[in-house]
């Protein structure tokens, strides 16, 4: 059927263009599939009841049409009689029953791994504030679009895949290249993995499934010397049991000795058949803009959400934050016709992070840190910056933002975990550590003593420290959904009052100014200075690693909009300086936006954590979080060493703590970091807890 449905809307796009210029890249139709009430009719805020399309849009490039031109073997994708290439995602949108009743803006959450918006509104409840930002963007009457922008993520009924073509040579015969993976933390006593490493995304096939021409290597730590696996001892093929079981393809690696979990594995092959990735930038572009902008698609199809739609904003976190960095850096904030497509961008926990999927076998799953896949894409590259500068290590001269006509206004958002591992630093400093300036289209925002994590704060934290264990975050040391609610709320005020600026009849302000650590005032120091500054507590080592950076070179054919990687692995260039938050004495951070958690702390959390000595250690846990709790009391801090003051000793009673959380959070609705619903919950959860009851 919808094989039909497109073919049909083809040819009415065909007929246009007998008259017409090259063709953009734009929706050629969008089909929506399913339209029901969600959550039984509850209501949200005054927008009322909310319903939920569901569907597939149809979408064409031009590879002679310049918005397209930076996408990487897009001339070498299939094509159309008319010379287009054609593509399709599934799309999901939450809007208004009616839609007077909501406030004509799109936020668009643009979804990590494929994994679509609903499930971040799972712990939300209807017409309330709690839960999700996409949750509050529903209260305030916005439509909340969800599209799959990653073609490599295999298809379930809660994912959005989008189905992108491949790339082949003129000829017909397929393009092939070097294609790389890394294997750590496998189970011991496991003999088989996709080439990928994670089942739920697709491994690019082996053009040669001759073990002699791949290598496949094992070491004892990320920085250790490689020592080359035995060709003979495994194969490209599924073997669930060892070596008596392969079943040979060319998507899977069989080890037959097994692996070691302690161990670090790495398999280069010569892969073949790439998608064309980038055309995933082209997704959320289009699909914005035609529900921005268009009445009907080409086919005559009304535009779901109907016309007037006056603002649109975009967000997304880690694998989408350095997604929506890369999509603003390569231009396709611009639409084929010249259009702004988003008002505002929001990223968050991307630190410098860039998520590379315009390069040929673009893998935008396997990420860099400091513990795991050093020196892999996807990761930091110049222009690290927001602003135009000239990269000292480099010379590359180059920034994010740089079109003025059509850049969004732009709120980046961290947690501590983005200057360990994701080079967060660098948005601030250059490669020598000397100061950046934050361009005034731009606002970034640290909310201190948080980690890489999407975990709401609560009072009800946990009674030991976690160093060493390699554990999960702990709650109250995630980003803040609390953070992002209100940074939704002002970035759509910033582009009101810009708006206003220009002769609109919509009012709003400037928003708060940045508050991210800086090497100006101190807030941004050396490793040692940080290991200085933090709190002896007792049994907690401080790290004394974090990931470095040094320009990754991968050969001729690869720069900073992507490309082909010819060297892998690819050369270490000249290393940069990487600077990390400062503390107080007892491990809250002197930068940032501090949300209750930190303001009124009952314990140090860090987005550190340390992995054991019998597992990779000291070496950084991935991106996981610490929290160090507070003694009760002062005589047990004391009988343990503990320099930090006691619950007790900070606010004397459980009436004092709820005292000290109404303050913080009247401070924090006054600097605009919080909404008055949030507040009002913080207040209450403060006192339903626990905390210092007798």
């Amino acid at each position: 059927m919808k094989t039909r449905l497109f073919a049909s809307a083809l040819a009415v796009a065909l007929v246009g263009l007998v008259a017409a210029p090259a063709s953009s890249a734009r929706v050629v139709q969008l089909v929506v599939e399913q339209r029901s009430s969600y959550l039984g009719g509850a209501s949200w805020g005054n927008a009322g009841p909310y319903e939920m399309l569901r569907g597939t849009a149809f979408l064409v490039a031009d590879p002679r049409n310049p918005h397209d031109a930076v996408i990487v073997d897009l001339e070498n994708a299939p094509r159309n009689a008319a010379g287009l290439v054609e593509f399709s995602t599934p799309f999901l949108i939450l809007k208004p029953v009616d839609m007077q009743r909501s406030n004509h803006k799109i936020f668009y959450a643009v979804n990590n791994r494929g994994n679509n918006l609903e499930g971040l509104l799972t712990a939300t409840t209807a017409g309330q504030v709690s839960g999700t930002d996409a949750g509050y963007a529903m209260t305030q009457g916005y439509v909340v679009v969800d599209a799959g922008w990653e073609g490599d993520v295999v298809p379930t009924a809660t994912k959005l895949v989008a189905n992108l073509p491949r790339a082949r040579m003129p000829d017909g015969d397929p393009i092939t290249g070097p294609m790389r993976y890394e294997y750590s933390d496998r189970a011991s006593g496991t003999f088989t993995t996709n080439l990928e490493g994670t089942p739920g995304f697709l491994s690019y096939q082996a053009a040669d499934t001759d073990t002699d021409s791949a290598t496949f290597t094992v070491a004892d730590s990320e920085y250790g010397p490689k020592t080359r696996i035995s060709p003979t001892r495994w194969a490209f093929g599924k073997c669930p049991t060892g070596e008596a079981s392969l079943v040979p393809d060319d998507v899977d690696l069989c080890y037959f000795d097994g692996f070691d979990n302690t161990k670090i594995y790495e398999l280069i092959y010569q892969a073949k058949n790439p998608i064309v990735m980038g055309l995933g930038f082209a997704t959320t572009r289009d699909i914005a803009s035609f529900l921005r902008y268009e009445l009907r698609d080409d086919a005559g199809n009304p535009n779901p959400v109907g016309p007037g739609i006056r603002r649109a904003y975009a967000a997304g976190g880690s694998q989408t934050g350095g997604y929506l960095r890369d999509y603003i850096y390569l231009g396709f904030n611009e639409d084929e016709t010249g259009r702004k497509v988003f008002d505002g961008i929001i990223p968050w926990i991307a630190g410098t992070d860039r998520v590379f999927i315009n390069v040929r076998f673009a893998d935008p799953n396997t990420y860099s840190e400091q513990d795991r896949q050093h020196n892999y894409l996807q990761s930091s590259y110049p222009p690290f910056t927001y602003a135009v500068t000239t990269d000292p290590i480099s010379g590359i001269h180059d920034g994010i933002l740089k079109r003025p006509r059509t850049d969004p206004l732009v709120m980046q958002v961290d947690s501590e975990s983005e200057f360990w591992q994701l080079h967060g630093s660098l948005n601030v400093v250059d490669g020598l550590g000397k100061p950046v300036a934050i361009p005034d289209n731009a606002r970034l925002y640290f909310v201190g003593n948080t980690a890489h994590a999407f975990i709401s704060g609560s009072f009800l934290f946990p009674t030991a420290g976690t160093a060493a264990l390699c554990s999960n975050p702990t709650p109250g040391s995630g980003i803040n959904w609390e953070t992002l609610r209100a940074t939704l709320r002002n970035i759509d005020r910033w582009a009101e009052a810009s708006g206003h600026q220009r002769g609109d009849d919509a009012e709003g302000f400037e928003p708060p100014k940045s508050n991210y650590p800086s090497v100006l005032d101190g807030t941004l120091v050396t490793l040692n200075e940080a290991a200085a500054a933090f709190p002896a507590i007792p049994n907690v080592s401080f790290p004394t690693v974090y990931d470095t950076y040094q320009l990754l070179e991968f050969g001729p054919r690869f720069g900073p909009q992507g490309g082909v990687l010819t060297v892998e692995p690819p050369l270490n260039g000249p290393s940069y300086a990487i600077r990390l938050p400062q503390t107080d004495a007892i491990g809250i951070h002197l930068a940032g936006v501090h949300q209750i958690e930190s303001r009124v702390p009952l314990g140090t959390s860090t987005g550190w954590n340390i992995r054991s000595p019998a597992h990779h250690g000291p070496n950084l846990c991935v991106l996981t979080g610490s929290y160090f709790p507070f003694a009760a009391t002062k005589a047990e801090r004391l009988l343990s060493g503990d320099p930090r003051p006691s619950l007790q000793e900070t606010y004397v009673n459980h009436d004092g703590f709820v005292n000290a959380v109404k303050a913080a959070a009247r401070e924090l609705v006054r600097e605009r970091f919080l909404l008055e619903a949030d507040a009002d919950a913080d207040v209450d959860a403060a006192e339903a807890s626990n905390v210092l009851l007798q």
